[in-house]
C-alpha cells in the first residue's frame, strides 16, 4: 500500500508495473489517488537482459516512487518456474534506487487476455497482441497493488 505521513493521508504517488517475461516485459503506470492503472506497452528481454534503457526512458518520464514486479506462483501459492529470473529482474531494478516490491501475479495474464477479449467482442478494439497481453497484465498487477490485493 502507499506509504502514509503522520496525518494518517495516502501519499499520491505514481507507480509503474512489470510483468515479466523471457521475451517481453509488459508495463504500466498506475496511481494511488484512483487506484487504477494504464497499459505503457513492452519493453523488450532476451539472453542479453532487459531493455534497461527502455526502462530508464520510462522511469525518467513517469517518475515512479515505487516499482512494482508481478511474482509468479502456481495456483496452491508455491513459487512459479519463473521466480529465479523475476528475483534477478527485481534485483536489476534496484539500480534506480527506487523501492521496488512485488505483488502475486497469478492468473494476471489470463485476467488481461479475458479484458482484452471483452473489449473486442464488444468492438472497442482490435486485434489481440501478445505485447497487449502483457501490457494488460502489468496492468492488473499495478491494481493488486494499488488495492492492496497482493493475494488471489
Amino acid at each position: 500500500m502507499p506509504d502514509t505521513p503522520d496525518s494518517g493521508q495516502a501519499i499520491p504517488e505514481t507507480i509503474l508495473a512489470f510483468d515479466f517475461g523471457l521475451r517481453r516485459i509488459g508495463v504500466a503506470v498506475g496511481q494511488s489517488v484512483t487506484a487504477s492503472a494504464s497499459p505503457l506497452g513492452v519493453v523488450a528481454n532476451s539472453d542479453r537482459g532487459p531493455d534497461f534503457a527502455a526502462i530508464s526512458t520510462l522511469i525518467d518520464e513517469w517518475r515512479p516512487s515505487r516499482l512494482i514486479v508481478g511474482l509468479p506462483m502456481h495456483a496452491d501459492g508455491q513459487p512459479g518456474e519463473m521466480q529465479a529470473h523475476v528475483e534477478e529482474f527485481v534485483r536489476d531494478l534496484w539500480r534506480y534506487r527506487i523501492k521496488v516490491d512485488t505483488v502475486d501475479e497469478r492468473y494476471t495474464s489470463l485476467e488481461a487476455e479475458e479484458a482484452l477479449k471483452n473489449a473486442r467482442a464488444s468492438g472497442s478494439r482490435g486485434r489481440i497482441s501478445k505485447e497487449a497481453i502483457d501490457s494488460a497484465a502489468a496492468v492488473f498487477i499495478a491494481e493488486r497493488f494499488l488495492t492492496g490485493r497482493t493475494n488471489v
